[in-house]
C-alpha cells in the first residue's frame, strides 16, 4: 500500500510539472502576450507604482529585485516586500531574485512562487553592491554555476524561471550565453542591450543588433530593455528586433503613462500616485519621496525651493502639499503663457509636462573619472565629497597627504598600533582565540583566564544558580 502511494504521489508531481507552461505557451496563457513591460527596479516598483503604471497601460510588471538570503531567513523582509502586497489587480507579476547559490535561490523561489506567475533570476544588475555581492551581471562569466542554478528552478518550481541578462560586446558569446539559459530551463528571456560596464556616466546607447541576434537563436520569449523613452521606440523595437515585448525603467519612472502613447502634466501623475499609495498603504515614505523626484526632475530644476520642502517633509501629507503648490506654480506659469523657451532649458515640451531625462553627454566616454587633485576647488569634487566638506570644511581629500597605516599581515586593514603580531584587532583577537596566545601590548586573554579559573570558581561556589549566572556572564565577556 506505501508503495502504492508513494507511486500515485509521484504521478502527481510529474503530472504537476508537466502542466507548467513553458515558453511561448507561458507568455501567451499566463502573460496573456504582454507586450507592455514595467521593469524591476530596486524600491522603485513597489505595489502602489505598479498598480499606477497598469492603469496606464503597462501590461506585466516585476517586483522589485529581492536578495534571495534574506528572503529566505527573515519572514519580516518576505511580508513586507511580497506578502502583503497581494492584490488581485496585479496580474500578471513577476517575482525576481538576486542569487549567486542554487539551493538558496530555490529555497527563496519556492517561498515566492505561490504570490507570482514567475520567478525572475537577476543577471543584469551592474551595481558595485552587486560586485560585492557577487551576484547579477558579475555572474555572467560563471556558466556552469547559472546552468545549475535555472535548471534546479526549472525542476523544482511550480512556476516557470525566466532570466534578464546584459550582453557581452561581442554579439556571438552572448547568442552562446541565452542559447546555454535556453537549455538549462529559463522560459523567458528579457536582454537588456548593454554591457556591464554601460551605467552611469557611461550608460550610452543599448544595441538592439545584440537583442535582434539574441531572439532569432533562441525558441523562447525575448523582452527587450533599453532606449526607450516614448511609445514610439517601443513600436519600433519591436519592429526591428522581432521581441514579443518591451521593458521600460527610466522612461516609465519618469512618465507612467508613456505605454499610452500620453505625456500628462507631471502633477497628474503625482497626484494619482499619492492617491494609490493611500489606498493599499503601507509604503515606505522614501519610495514615494524618490517617485516624486522623478517625476517632477525638470520641473524642480526652475522650482528649486519645492526640492528642498520634498526633501524634508516627513508625511504623506506634506508630500501632498509640496504637490499642490508645485501645481499652483506650474498653472500660474501656464497663465502667463511662459514656456520652457523662456527658462531656456532646451527641453523638447514645457518644464511641467512628462517627459524622459537624457543624462547629458560625457566628456570622458568609457574613462573612469580621475581621483581629485590637491589644489582643485571644491566645485570639482563629486557630490558625496561635497556634502561631507560641507560638514566639515577643513576635511582634506588629497591623496598624498592622508596618513599611512602599516596594514594588517592577513587582511589588509590598517595593524593595531602597539600590537606584536602586526595584526589589526579583529585578527589579534582570532588568533588569540584560536592559539591561546596573547599579545602582551593587549588586555589579556580574557578566554584563558576564565578556562584556567573555571575548577576553582566553581569549586567555591556551591549552588548550581550562583554557577550558571557565573558562566553567562564570562560567556558574555
Amino acid at each position: 500500500r506505501l508503495s502504492r502511494f508513494g507511486d500515485v504521489l509521484l504521478g502527481l508531481v510529474t503530472s504537476s510539472t508537466m502542466s507548467k507552461l513553458q515558453g511561448f505557451e507561458f507568455w501567451r496563457q499566463t502573460l496573456k502576450e504582454a507586450r507592455f513591460v514595467v521593469a524591476p527596479m530596486v524600491d522603485q516598483s513597489e505595489l502602489a507604482w505598479r498598480l499606477l503604471s497598469r492603469r496606464h497601460g503597462a501590461q506585466l510588471c516585476y517586483t522589485p529585485m529581492f536578495h534571495a538570503q534574506v528572503f529566505v531567513r527573515d519572514s519580516n523582509y518576505r511580508r513586507e516586500n511580497l506578502y502583503n502586497e497581494v492584490c488581485e489587480e496585479d496580474r500578471p507579476l513577476i517575482t525576481q531574485f538576486c542569487a549567486n547559490d542554487p539551493e538558496v535561490f530555490v529555497q527563496a523561489a519556492l517561498l515566492a512562487q505561490d504570490y507570482c506567475d514567475a520567478i525572475d533570476l537577476n543577471l543584469g544588475c551592474p551595481q558595485m553592491i552587486a560586485k560585492r555581492g557577487h551576484y547579477g551581471v558579475f555572474l555572467q562569466d560563471e556558466w556552469e554555476l547559472l546552468e545549475k542554478m535555472v535548471r534546479l528552478a526549472n525542476e523544482k518550481l511550480s512556476v516557470p524561471i525566466t532570466c534578464k541578462i546584459r550582453v557581452f560586446k561581442d554579439i556571438e558569446k552572448t547568442v552562446h550565453y541565452a542559447q546555454m539559459l535556453e537549455k538549462a530551463g529559463c522560459q523567458l528571456l528579457t536582454v537588456h542591450g548593454r554591457t556591464k560596464d554601460q551605467k552611469g556616466a557611461m550608460t550610452g546607447i543599448a544595441s538592439w543588433e545584440h537583442i535582434k541576434a539574441v531572439r532569432k537563436a533562441v525558441g523562447i520569449p525575448v523582452f527587450a530593455n533599453g532606449n526607450i523613452q516614448h511609445l514610439s521606440d517601443v513600436e519600433r523595437c519591436i519592429q526591428e528586433t522581432g521581441v514579443q515585448g518591451v521593458m521600460s525603467a527610466e522612461g516609465n519612472l519618469h512618465n507612467p503613462a508613456l505605454f499610452e502613447g500620453r505625456s500628462p502634466p507631471v502633477w497628474e501623475m503625482a497626484e494619482e500616485y499619492l492617491e494609490v499609495v493611500k489606498q493599499h498603504p503601507p509604503c515606505t515614505l522614501s519610495f514615494v519621496r524618490a517617485h516624486l523626484f522623478k517625476l517632477w526632475h525638470h520641473t524642480l530644476q526652475i522650482h528649486q525651493d519645492l526640492r528642498e520642502d520634498l526633501a524634508k517633509v516627513k508625511t504623506l501629507e506634506g508630500l501632498a502639499d509640496v504637490s499642490k503648490q508645485l501645481r499652483l506654480r506650474c498653472q500660474e506659469e501656464i497663465a502667463r503663457g511662459k514656456g520652457v523657451e523662456e527658462k531656456g532649458s532646451g527641453l523638447p515640451l514645457p518644464h511641467w509636462i512628462c517627459q524622459p531625462y537624457v543624462r547629458p553627454a560625457s566628456k570622458t566616454v568609457c574613462q573612469k573619472r580621475a581621483l581629485e587633485d590637491s589644489d582643485r576647488t571644491a566645485d570639482t569634487l563629486s557630490k558625496n565629497k561635497q556634502k561631507k566638506r560641507s560638514r566639515n570644511p577643513n576635511k582634506n581629500f588629497c591623496p598624498e597627504q592622508k596618513p599611512k597605516y602599516i596594514k594588517c599581515d592577513q587582511c589588509g586593514n590598517p595593524k593595531g598600533n602597539k600590537c606584536v603580531f602586526n595584526l589589526c584587532r579583529g585578527c589579534c583577537k582570532k588568533k588569540a582565540y584560536k592559539e591561546v596566545a596573547d599579545c602582551p601590548k593587549k588586555k589579556p586573554n580574557i578566554l584563558l583566564e576564565i578556562t584556567l579559573a573555571w575548577p576553582s570558581l566553581c569549586s567555591v561556589t556551591k549552588t548550581l544558580h550562583t554557577q550558571i549566572f557565573i558562566y553567562y556572564l564570562f560567556t558574555f565577556i
